[in-house]
């Protein structure tokens, strides 16, 4: 009985091991609230944190801000795009590094991620949410260590605020992109804060802008690293081919991919296997 009892426990403690072994400490997404003086309301936002954020409490990490696009929230990109799994899947394979991941709500109450009247989005998100999440969490807070990506009006929104910021982000990743409209066009039949939205897109139109850069500007948006990914079947194909030609003529080195794929949620969740590697490049550079 004695010699069984010995071997029940050896048997225990390599199983033991075994779970340890093979259950590795793995990244969480949280949903959270700001409180915003400027938008004069509660913001949600959520934020994924890697997996050694727990239990190396000295360590400081880079910074992904990843935006939703129109009529999404916050929550996009936890629940419909996966970012925890896929996060966890690359940087346990190591083809990402450990970072945080930062999901605003740029919709809810309105849509959109520049100013509008009555509501100072883009003065929000630059004054507001990020000295938040540098002040709450353990971040590395400067351009080498900050990136921003988003999808459709979150892709424009991306690709605007690194142009208007050349020195707050070392790489954008830009999927589906809204990057501007032409008078007229827009959301159709849209009601007075659908047509505030259609105006800030016409205004930060961001294929005008490379078009219409100086010098000094050009020269500031070369050190930023840029990729466009938009899917042969999306309705803003055009406009994300015309935004890659403008920064070839200006020679703004970028990086473009035309998959197979639609305006849709299996895109952009494929994107993220390809855009976290991107920007991790960019924090090791």
């Amino acid at each position: 009985m004695k010699r069984f009892f010995t071997l029940f426990l050896l048997i225990g403690s390599t199983f033991v091991g075994y779970s340890q072994d093979f259950n590795p400490p793995q990244g969480v997404a949280e949903f959270k609230t700001m409180s915003s003086g400027i938008l004069d309301t509660e913001r949600s936002y959520s934020i994924y944190l890697p997996k050694s954020y727990s239990t190396d409490t000295e360590r400081k990490y880079p910074v992904l801000y990843l935006l939703h696009g129109l009529y999404g929230s916050n929550k996009d990109w936890v629940e419909r795009g996966h970012v925890k799994d896929v996060a966890n899947r690359l940087i346990n394979a190591e083809e990402a590094v450990e970072m945080i991941i930062v999901m605003p709500d740029a919709g809810t109450d309105w849509y959109g991620y520049f100013n509008m009247d009555g509501w100072a989005y883009e003065d929000y998100f630059f004054e507001e949410l990020i000295p938040h999440i540098e002040k709450t969490y353990r971040t590395i807070p400067d351009k080498k260590h900050r990136a921003i990506a988003g999808l459709s009006m979150g892709g424009g929104g991306s690709v605007v605020y690194a142009q208007k910021h050349p020195d707050m982000f070392s790489s954008v990743y830009a999927m589906s992109a809204w990057l501007g409209i032409e008078p007229g066009g827009g959301i159709q039949n849209a009601d007075e804060k659908g047509k505030e939205l259609n105006r800030t897109v016409l205004e930060n139109h961001a294929v005008k802008f490379v078009a219409g850069a100086d010098e000094e500007t050009q020269a500031e948006l070369k050190d930023i690293r840029w990729f466009i990914d938009c899917g042969d079947d999306d309705f803003l194909l055009p406009i994300n081919l015309d935004f890659y030609g403008a920064m070839q003529k200006a020679e703004i080195p970028s990086e473009l991919r035309v998959r197979d794929g639609g305006h849709d949620w299996e895109y952009w969740h494929s994107a993220l296997y390809r855009a976290l590697p991107f920007v991790s490049n960019g924090f090791l550079r």
